[in-house]
């Protein structure tokens, strides 16, 4: 492929141009296709011509998933099925799953810029990139495949599960790069510490990581464990896949979000009014080049901060930081808000402990309590049950003033938790069940 890095390094007032031409013309073609962006803007007294700057997008009617789900399965497409090629969707684990679709541009741009982002990521052609994404209406596997494919790296199609096996190809097939959710990366770690293989001595050199939230512990857990510098990818299903954004291996502070084909908001969660750079706030996305599915003004439910100062890669896009957590895994214990990235950031401090942990919230009469399950590592186990009580008074106390609440730690023998394939489940609250 030929790198279109002059896009990657334009001026902010060129590539603010372009994505006002670009705006207006998703807007237009919305308005003119797609009857229930046609419906909102006329609700909100809005129509194509109003857009004149691109502050003039927060006059456009937010997306929700809700939305997404109530047009299923093709009611939001802006082009006949006819011309689609593919389609993927989200799990639907909350219902109705939220299917998008692309045309042949569509799949050419999405392998341009996922290519992109493995090329930041530190990637060249040559390399080899074991995917250990899931394949299928997930967007990750394809998705990083195409992109893989079209940067002209060597790519083994893993997908998922057969732990032991993955390690036997990574070891046998030399990869140079490694992809999958953080979560599974450390599992693969430790499968491989269980059968003897010391992945450090691979030629792995750069994992790409996302589809879950992840903190900084939790970086420097995988990058010791598999001895390669572990990168940030990030995309939703909804805007395009893999590849909306992706940190770059020279500064690793923030994603570059690919600016030329999403225009990024952050909107005050509550009132979603636009925040300004610098504060934290729910994630926004406009996709200004997508012709099957194009969207306005996706609420992600995504928390991070967008920031605009110079990036010592030279890149001019806008990155956003980590993600911190989503609004909607936000749990409220006793009034206090609690994000699983807060407590993993609190676990993952402690030597003796594994990066395996599971948060399960109650009700117990009108009060909610919050238990931690965690696991030993192999050291601390072996030392015994009253070492690991010290372990997990110890973290109780973190928490509670790190994070401000109060709750009971459960250290548990190594392997207690269960393993996770892809995304791995933080989270199981029992209020739901119960409410």
């Amino acid at each position: 492929m030929i790198f279109d890095i002059e896009n990657e390094t334009l001026p902010r007032e060129d590539l603010e141009a372009m994505q006002l031409r670009r705006l207006r013309n998703t807007v237009e073609r919305c308005y003119a296709t797609v009857k229930f962006y046609r419906e909102a803007m006329d609700e909100l007294e809005v129509k194509p011509h109003h857009i004149q700057s691109l502050a003039d997008a927060r006059l456009l009617p937010f997306t929700k998933k809700e939305q997404l789900r109530d047009n299923y399965p093709f009611g939001m497409f802006a082009v006949p099925t006819e011309q689609v090629v593919r389609v993927h969707a989200s799990s639907g684990t909350t219902g109705k799953p939220t299917v998008v679709g692309y045309t042949r541009r569509d799949i050419a741009n999405w392998s341009q810029l996922v290519a992109r982002s493995l090329a930041a990521a530190g990637l060249r052609p040559g390399d080899r990139l074991h995917n250990a994404y899931g394949y299928g209406l997930f967007t990750g596997g394809l998705g990083l495949h195409y992109g893989a494919e079209e940067l002209g790296v060597l790519t083994v199609p893993m997908s998922g599960g057969q732990t032991q096996k993955q390690v036997m190809l990574l070891s046998d097939f030399q990869a140079t790069a490694l992809c999958c959710t953080p979560s599974y990366a450390l599992n693969i770690a430790e499968e491989a510490e269980s059968i003897g293989v010391d992945v450090r001595k691979l030629p792995l050199k750069v994992g790409i990581f996302g589809a879950e939230p992840w903190t900084e512990e939790m970086r420097y857990e995988i990058e010791s464990r598999l001895g390669l510098e572990a990168i940030d990818i990030y995309g939703l299903s909804e805007v395009m896949g893999p590849g909306v954004g992706v940190e770059c291996i020279e500064a690793k502070k923030g994603l570059h979000v690919w600016e030329d084909h999403f225009l990024v908001e952050c909107v005050d969660v509550d009132t979603g009014q636009p925040v300004p750079d610098g504060e934290e706030g729910e994630i926004v996305f406009t996709s200004l080049t997508k012709e099957a599915f194009p969207i306005l003004r996706y609420r992600t439910r995504d928390i991070s901060v967008i920031e605009r100062s110079p990036c010592k890669c030279g890149r001019t896009h806008a990155r956003i930081r980590r993600i911190s957590g989503r609004s909607d895994d936000m749990l409220i214990i006793r009034g206090v808000n609690v994000f699983p990235t807060q407590v993993e950031a609190v676990l993952m401090r402690s030597e003796t402990l594994s990066p395996f942990y599971q948060i399960e919230v109650f009700r117990e009469g009108f009060m909610d309590s919050m238990a931690v399950n965690v696991e030993a590592s192999p050291p601390l186990f072996a030392r015994g049950q009253e070492a690991m009580d010290r372990v997990a008074a110890k973290v109780q106390k973190d928490i509670k003033d790190f994070i401000g609440v109060s709750c009971t730690v459960n250290v548990k023998p190594t392997g207690a938790i269960e393993r996770s394939m892809g995304k791995a489940v933080r989270v199981i609250d029992h209020r739901k069940k119960s409410g």
